[in-house]
């Protein structure tokens, strides 16, 4: 695999996880506006989200469950995992390139990359 296919690959990547999410968002917004759009709103006190979509589990059941918040939850879970994605591909093309210092680059920049994302569960 040379050069000039992995950016094809890893470009049309980026753009199908970016346009998937955004489809997701826009869906599941369409539907929340849909169902609540008579629903009064209070700005004098902040209340946060159900706890059902604050959660990785709660997210993908609200989600198989056609609610709109894990819809929209979901999409954004999608944009998230999109880069993870990128990188985990660029791993494994620079790694049959044989190229090991950017494999190695890679897997830290992956290393990184899923570290934060378990501290911020």
């Amino acid at each position: 695999m040379d050069d000039r296919r992995i950016e094809t690959i890893i470009g049309n990547l980026l753009r199908t996880g970016v346009l998937l999410a955004a489809f997701v968002v826009s869906a599941g917004g369409f539907f929340y506006l849909l169902h609540h759009h008579a629903d009064p709103v209070s700005y004098k006190t902040f209340v946060p989200g159900a706890n059902s979509v604050s959660t990785l589990p709660g997210i993908v059941h609200s989600a198989l469950h056609f609610e709109s918040v894990g819809w929209i939850q979901f999409g954004l879970l999608l944009l998230i995992a999109t880069p993870v994605a990128r990188v985990c591909f660029a791993v494994i093309g620079f790694a049959l390139e044989r190229d090991r210092l950017y494999t190695v680059i890679s897997l830290i920049v992956l290393a990184i990359l899923v570290a934060s994302l378990l501290r911020a569960i």
